[in-house]
C-alpha cells in the first residue's frame, strides 16, 4: 500500500485553481500514486473519510481527473496528470482570454469618458507594457517613431505588431536601426527589418511615439548623458485627447511623407 503523499503548497494551489476541494485534492494525489485502486484502498491512503470517499472518486470522475471502471468492486484509474493539466490550462486560457475581452470592451469604451484623459507614466517597465497595450487595441491603423528603445524592447515590439498584422491594421514605422541606453546597445533593426510592414530605419532623437487609429497616443522621452539615453528618467504622456491626437497625427504624416526620411 502507498500512503498519502505530501505534495507543495504551489502544487496544492494549482489543484485548487483547478476546481478541486481538500478531499478531492488528497484523493487525486492517493490515487495519482496508487495509479488504479478501489474505493476502500484509496481512503486508506489518502485519509479520505469512507463515508466521503465515493462521492469525492464521482466527483473527480465528473471534473476529468480520473476514469471509473466498472466491475465488483468499482475501480479508479488516474488519467495521466500532463493530459489532465493540458485540458485545464486551455480551459483557463479560454476563461481569461474571454474575461480579459469582455473586460477590455467596458475599458476602452470608458477611457474617452474620463474628464481629462491624460497620464503620465514613469519608467520603462510601465511605459513598455501600456505601449503592448495600446497596440493590442489597434483596429485600423498604428504610427510608430523609435529613437528610444529600452533592452527586450524591439523583440515585444515585434511580436505585438505581427498580431496587429494578423488583424489587418497598417503599420507604419520610423525609427532608429540601434539605441544606445544605460551603456547597452540596443538593435531595433535587426529584429524589425524583415516585418511585412512600411518601415523606414533612420537615427531619429531619443523619443518613441505610438499612435493608435488616430485615436490614442503615448509620447516617450528621458534625460541623456551624452549620446546614452538613461531608462530611469523615462517619462511617458499617454492620452487620447482627439485635438491633441490629430495634430501629432499630421506632424508624423508630414515626418513620414518627407524626402528627408529615406531609408537607410
Amino acid at each position: 500500500m502507498v500512503y498519502f503523499m505530501v505534495i507543495s503548497r504551489e502544487s496544492n494551489e494549482a489543484l485548487r485553481l483547478m476546481g478541486l476541494t481538500d478531499y478531492e485534492t488528497h484523493a487525486y494525489v492517493a490515487l495519482t500514486s496508487l495509479i488504479s485502486a478501489n474505493a476502500a484502498d484509496i481512503s486508506l491512503a489518502s485519509h479520505v473519510p469512507r463515508s466521503k470517499i465515493y462521492d469525492v472518486l464521482r466527483s473527480l470522475v465528473k471534473k476529468g481527473f480520473i476514469e471509473m471502471n466498472r466491475g465488483k468492486p468499482l475501480k479508479f484509474t488516474v488519467i495521466p496528470p500532463h493530459e489532465v493539466f493540458k485540458k485545464h490550462k486551455n480551459n483557463i486560457k479560454d476563461t481569461l482570454d474571454l474575461a480579459e475581452s469582455e473586460l477590455n470592451v467596458i475599458y476602452e469604451s470608458q477611457i474617452p469618458q474620463v474628464p481629462a484623459p491624460i497620464w503620465i507614466l514613469y519608467g520603462p517597465d510601465k511605459i513598455v507594457n501600456k505601449e503592448m497595450e495600446i497596440i493590442s487595441r489597434a483596429r485600423e491603423s498604428l504610427f510608430i517613431m523609435g529613437g528610444l528603445m529600452f533592452q527586450g524592447e524591439p523583440e515585444k515590439l515585434r511580436e505585438n505588431l505581427e498580431k496587429s498584422l494578423n488583424k489587418g491594421v497598417n503599420i507604419r514605422v520610423l525609427t532608429a536601426p540601434s539605441c544606445r541606453v544605460d551603456q547597452i546597445e540596443v538593435h531595433t533593426q535587426d529584429k524589425l527589418k524583415d516585418l511585412p510592414v512600411e518601415i523606414k530605419f533612420f537615427p531619429v532623437p531619443f523619443i518613441k511615439l505610438i499612435v493608435r487609429d488616430k485615436k490614442e497616443m503615448l509620447i516617450a522621452f528621458c534625460k541623456l548623458s551624452g549620446s546614452t539615453a538613461l531608462s530611469e528618467t523615462t517619462i511617458a504622456i499617454w492620452n487620447q485627447y482627439q485635438e491633441f491626437v490629430d495634430t501629432i497625427s499630421g506632424i508624423y504624416d508630414f515626418i513620414w511623407k518627407s524626402d528627408y526620411f529615406n531609408e537607410i
